[in-house]
């Protein structure tokens, strides 16, 4: 009678010039039997820090997203594989509960939920229309998850089964206020990349539409009510950042 050897997972951390919170993400994750990092035009000690905790180093410069992702992904030898990203926790609550999962699971893929940190304080309520996540596919088993081409949010291609995980993964979104407000000049500078790409697919009618329906969407829809005036700054947030990108996208060309 034959027995069915264990699933090996592979941890994989995407950096570029994370120094500061290398090393607290990768002592969290020395319950995988390997750990892969992808090293992004960095120009700190993050290459010291992750050649400290695994050999298997990534280096490389990469202009969009998905492909950074996917070198990752194709470096992973283990059957499952965990993303995880720098500003990232795992607590022991949910390794164990991933090291029960793939022992037992049909190859796909796991949404994992997050608690949410602006500062130190958890944020609960508002996230979501592309400002922040509630829970997002990290584990899944090999070939079952690629990225897309897309600079900022790229989309993701799943296969096999889909389920999710109880136990969640601790996420430092934002230092403060001054963070959010240089994360939004980011992610605006890559969407607008990504729309001048794409040929302006978008209306600024559309845009304006959603200045509204996303605001009511994190506000209301997803209660960041509940959170005082940050739930309200995290809604007007993710109500800007549409509108943002394609005015950056058509003013720039002019």
């Amino acid at each position: 009678m034959s027995t069915r050897a264990p699933s090996s997972l592979s941890a994989l951390v995407v950096a570029h010039n994370e120094e500061a919170q290398l090393a607290d993400c990768l002592e969290a994750l020395a319950f995988a039997d390997e750990i892969v990092v992808v090293l992004d035009k960095c120009t700190d000690g993050s290459k010291a820090v992750a050649a400290r905790f695994t050999k298997t180093l990534v280096e490389g410069a990469w202009e969009i997203e998905g492909p950074r992702r996917n070198a990752g992904i194709d470096a992973c030898s283990g059957d499952w594989i965990l993303e995880v990203d720098a500003d990232e926790r795992v607590p022991d609550a949910l390794a164990e509960e991933i090291r029960a999962t793939i022992a037992t699971a049909a190859p796909g893929a796991y949404n994992i939920p997050f608690d949410n940190y602006v500062g130190k304080r958890l944020v609960r309520h508002g996230w979501g229309a592309a400002w922040g996540v509630n829970s997002t596919a990290r584990l899944f088993a090999k070939g079952c998850k690629r990225w897309g081409d897309q600079r900022i949010h790229p989309a993701v291609e799943l296969k096999g089964t889909r389920g999710r995980l109880n136990a969640a993964m601790i996420h430092y979104v934002d230092a403060g206020v001054g963070d959010m407000i240089r994360r939004l000049d980011r992610y605006t500078a890559a969407r607008a990349e990504d729309l001048r790409d794409a040929g302006m697919p978008e209306s600024f009618g559309r845009n304006l539409r959603r200045l509204f329906t996303r605001f009511f969407k994190c506000y209301v829809g997803r209660k960041g009510y509940k959170e005082g005036h940050l739930g309200f700054l995290i809604a007007l947030f993710a109500a800007l950042y549409p509108m943002l990108s394609w005015l950056r996208a058509r003013l720039d060309e002019d």
